[in-house]
């Protein structure tokens, strides 16, 4: 999937794998995640924190009347998970709309599992 804007200028197409990793990238800058996982390995039962270079496959875009994004996680054992998955949403909103200039409708954040630091 392509999204497609216009301006003045010409037309931005973003493929919504730029979308995922740019989410996914200001995401780990947030205290608490430990890391993404995979959704493929949600579905057979296996959790496996994804690398930097794989963090988009932990990502779901989709364009509905404006882009959502599902983010798929694991946290920190011993932090409070409602405010790890708020302040996710808060960076990755802020990135995208005053950085990126794109605006988004909504951030889904799915916590999968939760760990200890040392444990990756």
């Amino acid at each position: 999937m392509i999204l497609e804007y216009s301006n003045a200028l010409g037309k931005i197409e973003i493929d919504k794998d730029v979308i995922a990793t740019i989410a996914g990238i200001s995401a780990m800058d947030c205290y608490g995640l430990i890391g993404m996982v995979s959704r493929r390995q949600i579905k057979d039962g296996i959790i496996e924190i994804l690398g930097k270079d794989n963090l988009s496959k932990g990502i779901e875009v989709r364009n509905e009347n404006g882009i959502i994004i599902d983010m798929y996680i694991i946290v920190s054992y011993g932090t409070k998970i409602s405010e790890v998955a708020h302040n996710i949403q808060t960076k990755v909103k802020y990135v995208f709309e005053d950085v990126v200039g794109i605006e988004i409708k909504q951030i889904n954040v799915f916590v999968q599992d939760v760990r200890l630091n040392d444990a990756m």
